[in-house]
């Protein structure tokens, strides 16, 4: 049966922390409050999880969740290659709502589906959720809802799309952004936005100036024409 708490108190607060971190390490699925819009998690490192987390979604192995977690130190845990101005960019930004993909480091023993060797990383700016990862570790994030769908902004819509197939739902009222995260790529030799969400691509731009990057809107002309084929597949309309 699906646990739904609200979050509302401390002492509240306290109890839904301690039912989801009890949740996700025994490998079930949450739905949590983001500061983006609701979204369904698991396990990073429970391959089941993650599993059923896709499973859960309506979607396959090619378009693998982002990875949530709780500070910047833990990024060079799971990313490598990390250019100087996608440090820049997080330290700007974290916690908040952008995703950056990133090289992931070949020794991680996880499986988040048909990844190409790159992992989606963000900070959330949410305190109850940055304290759940630090009692579970990184979680793999999606938005609660069934893909192709619209995103969840609060716990009934959640809750109708997912509800049996979760544990607890984590009830924080409406999203305070309700705009999903603006998602970038730092896998290439230039910066690449897959997808504009909560972050404009012109303040992204304003912080990597510096570095003598930029990133390119569409249309924009490309000299260097160049496919990145190690990116995994983003759902554009359904990444919390």
């Amino acid at each position: 049966m699906t646990e739904r708490y609200p979050i509302a108190t401390e002492d509240e607060q306290t109890k839904a922390i301690d039912a989801a971190a009890a949740a996700l390490q025994a490998g079930e699925l949450v739905i949590v409050p983001t500061d983006t819009v609701y979204g369904v998690a698991a396990d990073a490192f429970d391959k089941g999880a993650v599993a059923g987390l896709l499973a859960a979604k309506g979607r396959g192995r090619a378009m693998p969740p982002p990875v949530l977690i709780s500070n910047v130190a833990t990024l060079d845990a799971l990313a490598t290659r990390i250019p100087d101005w996608a440090r820049t960019l997080v330290e700007e930004l974290w916690p908040g709502a952008l995703t950056v993909v990133f090289h992931q480091q070949p020794s991680l023993q996880w499986d988040l589906g048909e990844t190409r060797q790159t992992v989606a990383v963000r900070i959330p700016d949410s305190d109850i959720l940055r304290r759940i990862i630090d009692r579970v570790g990184p979680l793999a994030t999606s938005s609660a809802n069934r893909t192709t769908m619209p995103a969840a902004t609060n716990a009934d819509q959640a809750d109708e799309m997912l509800g049996r197939m979760v544990k607890a739902i984590l009830d924080g009222g409406e999203s305070p952004v309700g705009e999903a995260s603006t998602i970038v790529s730092a896998t290439g030799d230039e910066p690449k936005v897959l997808r504009e969400g909560a972050i404009s691509i012109d303040r992204i731009n304003e912080i990597i100036a510096p570095h003598g990057v930029a990133i390119r809107r569409p249309g924009d002309p490309d000299p260097a024409a160049e496919a990145e084929t190690d990116l995994p597949a983003t759902d554009a309309d359904t990444e919390a």
